[in-house]
């Protein structure tokens, strides 16, 4: 006779709706919060790398400790990483001369091969798989490459410059409307499911970095000359009321 599967809860968010609103709202707050750092404070892209460098590290060390869900500590990673994603593909794409495309594709590169050694490695790339800290491990540098990546993209996107130059409400509805397509896939084919989770949130990334961009840039630039601080205040604010009030669990691991 066929035993149930046991379930159990993972130490990672579980993928609702909620998820990909506090996820956005996380990746805007990664790209004004980063360019207040870099840009505002006029410490460069270099010490901006290293201050959310080392920012990450501490939270991630701290979440791959813990024993269970914690969805203050699991944000406060996801932040991290869009913050040094931010800083550290400006100092790629900028300050090394790579360019935006040139940086793009470096990273998609590594975000492909981070996967596809996970699977290798540990036969799966899904979230509700991740069941050791190796696994965990993979998940972290797949987003931590994966929220540099989508910076890149953002800008090669809107930059007129340097890059496709749809500006940032462009380059914002480009990647709504991939968003959107995921969304269709989701509910009407049969695409596996965790690459469409890793597609999207992939792309959740350079949305978040070209309306982090709407807001703080000036105005000759396309921008609305928000203040960075302001921006990265409210956005921090509306992150910490979401993960108060909506729900917030665990994804669930079934073995």
């Amino acid at each position: 006779m066929n035993q149930p599967p046991h379930i159990e809860l993972g130490k990672v968010a579980e993928v609702t709706f909620w998820f990909w609103v506090v996820k956005i709202a996380a990746t805007t707050l990664g790209e004004t919060a980063g360019d207040a750092v870099t840009m505002s404070m006029h410490l460069g892209y270099l010490i901006g790398t290293a201050i959310f460098a080392t920012v990450f590290i501490v939270a991630v060390a701290a979440q791959i400790r813990t024993t269970k869900f914690h969805p203050f500590l699991f944000w406060g990673v996801i932040v991290a990483t869009t913050t040094v994603g931010t800083t550290l593909a400006d100092l790629l794409d900028r300050s090394l001369g790579i360019g935006y495309l040139g940086g793009s594709t470096i990273l998609l590169l590594l975000v492909i091969g981070t996967l596809a050694l996970w699977q290798r490695t540990l036969g799966s790339v899904s979230v509700s798989a991740i069941t050791t800290r190796k696994a965990e491990l993979f998940y972290w540098a797949t987003i931590m490459f994966s929220q540099t990546l989508g910076t890149a993209l953002g800008d090669w996107t809107a930059d007129p410059t340097a890059g496709l130059g749809l500006g940032y409400e462009g380059g914002a509805i480009v990647f709504a409307v991939g968003l959107a397509l995921v969304g269709a896939a989701y509910f009407w084919t049969r695409i596996s499911r965790t690459a469409l989770f890793w597609v999207a949130f992939i792309l959740t990334r350079p949305l978040g970095a070209t309306v982090g961009d709407l807001l703080d840039k000036p105005h000759a630039a396309g921008g609305l000359e928000m203040s960075r601080y302001t921006a990265s205040a409210a956005l921090a604010a509306f992150i910490l009321v979401c993960v108060v009030l909506l729900p917030q669990r665990a994804e669930r691991i079934t073995r």
